[in-house]
């Protein structure tokens, strides 16, 4: 039975099993990917990640594959690129499912350039065309969503009080609405003086203590809402990010990437 080396890592307590199977292919089932996250029986985390070695006909460093607790493979995940980034231990080019993502080491903190937001109903994607700024659609107090994708989908809503919305009962039935052909990251967030304040909803994943992508999606729709300018800070239960973005430009999110510790085990 092989032995196999990991890190575990989080980026503001939304937290990462990463193998480093650069060297040596790591092929998972979604079985053994729901064993591993298991926060009882396994190693536990919100998302589990693959470092691979970059398509040889690419310009990438290195590639990386995401799985959420479910066993699902998804296309991008901020914080965990930062750990990546922290990891790999200098500036580097990653190939996502999302595209290629470049990761800059910096003094206490990591910037990902996540790419182009998608702002086009198809994008998104959502099951037919509206405009993704204001959704003509709400679930019960939550009305007047935006929708972006960062290379995975998320609805925004903005609300009084982000702490006062019971998202562990409305985050599933929005997530599952079928105007999301591939099911939604559900973000509520409210403005302060000192910026947005955000909780999410991850798809196959539940209440998580920061979401990067999330916090970009929700910052792209402020900034078209004129609510604020970028760069703007962007509180999640588990710590700040700073998102900037100009229309027409790609979005940038700088934050923490903190190492717990190493281990080993046997698949």
């Amino acid at each position: 039975m092989a032995h196999h080396r990991f890190h575990k890592m989080h980026g503001l307590g939304n937290d990462f099993v990463i193998f480093d199977a650069r060297e040596h292919d790591l092929a998972l089932s979604a079985d053994q990917v729901r064993a591993l996250a298991d926060r009882h029986r396994g190693i536990g985390c919100d998302q589990l990640i693959v470092m691979t070695a970059a398509s040889p006909s690419g310009t990438a460093d290195l590639a990386m594959r995401i799985f959420n607790h479910d066993g699902s493979e998804v296309s991008a995940c901020g914080n965990a690129t930062r750990c990546v980034v922290a990891l790999a231990g200098r500036d580097v080019l990653i190939e996502t499912g999302a595209g290629l993502l470049r990761g800059t080491l910096g003094d206490g903190a990591v910037t990902i350039d996540m790419g182009l937001p998608g702002l086009e109903w198809d994008a998104i994607p959502l099951a037919y065309p509206m405009d993704t700024a204001h959704l003509p659609v709400g679930w019960e107090e939550l009305t007047d969503p935006a929708a972006v994708s960062m290379g995975n989908p998320h609805v925004i809503v903005f609300v009084n009080d982000s702490a006062a919305v019971d998202l562990e009962r409305l985050g599933p039935l929005i997530e599952h609405d079928p105007l999301f052909p591939e099911r939604v990251n559900v973000n509520v967030a409210h403005l302060a003086d000192d910026g947005i304040h955000l909780r999410v909803w991850e798809r196959g994943t539940g209440l998580t203590l920061a979401c990067g992508t999330g916090a970009c999606a929700t910052a792209v729709a402020a900034i078209r809402r004129k609510l604020v300018t970028g760069p703007v800070q962007v509180h999640l239960p588990g710590g700040t990010l700073i998102i900037d973005w100009q229309p027409g430009n790609t979005v940038s999110m700088s934050g923490p990437a903190t190492h717990v510790f190493t281990g080993e085990i046997t698949l």
